[in-house]
C-alpha cells in the first residue's frame, strides 16, 4: 500500500519498525503507539504473521512489542507492570532484549541495584 502524504507519521515510523524486523535489524521492537492506531498495528501484525503484545499506559497511549515469538514470550513475563516499576532484573532484560547497548545495561544494572 502507498504511504501518501497524509498517512500519520506515527504510523510511518511504526511501519519503517516492521521493516527493520524483517530485515533482521532487530529481533524485538518497543513502540508507544497511540491508542487510536491500536487496531491498525495489531492488524498489520497479525496480517504479516508478527508476535506482539499490548501493554496499556494510560487512556491515550499503549506499549506494543512486536518481534520473535522467543522474545515476545519472555516479555509477556514482565508486562504485568508499568515500566518504571521494572525491578533491576526486569529492566536489564528488557533493554538486553531491544537491542539496547550491553555496556551500558550493565551501568544502569548496577546503578540501579546501588540506588535499591
Amino acid at each position: 500500500m502507498p504511504i501518501d502524504k497524509y498517512f500519520p507519521s506515527e504510523l510511518r515510523i511504526f511501519l519503517n519498525h516492521i521493516y527493520e524486523y524483517q530485515k533482521g535489524v532487530r529481533y524485538l521492537i518497543l513502540f508507544t503507539l497511540n491508542r487510536e492506531y491500536e487496531d491498525y498495528a495489531v492488524s498489520r501484525l497479525k496480517g504479516q504473521s508478527i508476535d506482539y503484545a499490548v501493554q496499556s499506559i494510560d487512556e491515550s497511549k499503549i506499549n506494543l512489542y512486536f518481534g520473535r515469538h522467543e522474545c515476545i514470550k519472555a516479555i509477556r513475563y514482565i508486562l504485568d507492570k508499568p515500566l518504571n516499576k521494572l525491578t533491576p532484573e526486569e529492566d536489564f532484560i528488557l533493554g538486553a532484549l531491544l537491542g539496547y547497548n550491553i555496556c551500558k545495561q550493565c551501568e544502569r544494572f548496577c546503578s540501579r541495584k546501588r540506588n535499591l
